[in-house]
C-alpha cells in the first residue's frame, strides 16, 4: 500500500506566522503600527509647540523655530542696523536661519527615533 506523501506546509503558515520573515500575528503587527502612527501624531504635535532659539554674531541675530521647522520670530539688534553694511547683516540671518532650521530637524529627528526604533520609513521626515 502506498503511503500519502507528506504535503509541505503553505507559505506563511508556520508557527510564528508570516512564513518566519516578520514573526507574529498580522494582526499584532497592524496594531504596532497603527500605535506607532498614533505615537508619531502625538510627537508631531508636540514639535509644533516646542521652539529652538538660535543666535549668530554674539546673539546680534536671533531666530526662534519650531520643531516643525516653522520660524516664529526673527530679532535684529538695532545696532547692526547700518546702510552700508547690509552685506553683514544678511550672512548673519542667513547664518542664523540655516543653525535653527538644522537644530529643528535634528530635534525631530532625535524625537522619532524614539518611536521607531531606528527604522528607516521613507517620507517620515
Amino acid at each position: 500500500m502506498a503511503r500519502p506523501k507528506k504535503r509541505k506546509a503553505a507559505r506563511g503558515s508556520r508557527p510564528g506566522g508570516l512564513g518566519g520573515g516578520l514573526g507574529g500575528n498580522p494582526m499584532d503587527l497592524m496594531a504596532q503600527v497603527q500605535k506607532m502612527q498614533e505615537e508619531m501624531a502625538r510627537v508631531q504635535e508636540a514639535l509644533a509647540e516646542e521652539t529652538i532659539e538660535v543666535t549668530a554674531g554674539g546673539g546680534a541675530v536671533a531666530v526662534v523655530i519650531t520643531g516643525q521647522q516653522v520660524i516664529k520670530s526673527i530679532k535684529i539688534d538695532p545696532d547692526l542696523l547700518d546702510p552700508e553694511d547690509v552685506e553683514m547683516l544678511e550672512d548673519l540671518l542667513l547664518a542664523a536661519v540655516n543653525q535653527a532650521i538644522e537644530r529643528s530637524q535634528a530635534l525631530a529627528a532625535e524625537r522619532m527615533q524614539a518611536i521607531t526604533g531606528g527604522l528607516s520609513i521613507p517620507g517620515l521626515l
